[in-house]
């Protein structure tokens, strides 16, 4: 169960909002084989003054379309995995709202299966023995 936060500037419309919603879900069921019912994204609009950044950074130039996509998830991936999801990110995003690939950034922070809690306290990857 990824949790994505999908942070960017104010002013986007609710389209280009839910097509980078909708990309990011589509990537993460791809790249991920994260099943079509789980879906957890929060969604993060910023004032400029509150949205700082480094524009080239590494050498990748950003403009005011960057959006940082902040995902945690169970670290029982490997890097190849990974990699199939960032670059999967990156093209749904290009297609659909069009922004360009140098603009998405993601972050992947990962945890342990008894780190997830989805409700009535309890620990909902943990098989009790």
């Amino acid at each position: 169960m990824p949790l994505v936060h999908i942070s960017l500037l104010k002013g986007k419309s609710r389209e280009h909002i839910r097509a980078i919603a909708d990309g990011v879900d589509e990537a993460l069921r791809e790249a991920y084989r994260a099943p079509p019912d789980d879906r957890f994204q929060l969604i993060h609009q910023h004032d400029r003054e509150d949205f700082i950044y480094a524009p080239d950074y590494l050498g990748i130039h950003r403009t005011e379309d960057v959006v940082f996509i902040h995902i945690i998830a169970g670290n029982w991936r490997d890097t190849a995995t990974k990699k199939a999801l960032y670059k999967a990110i990156a093209d749904r995003l290009h297609s659909n709202p069009g922004l360009r690939r140098e603009d998405v950034q993601v972050i992947i922070s990962s945890n342990e299966r008894d780190e997830w809690s989805f409700g009535n306290g309890l620990a909902s990857y943990v098989k009790d023995a």
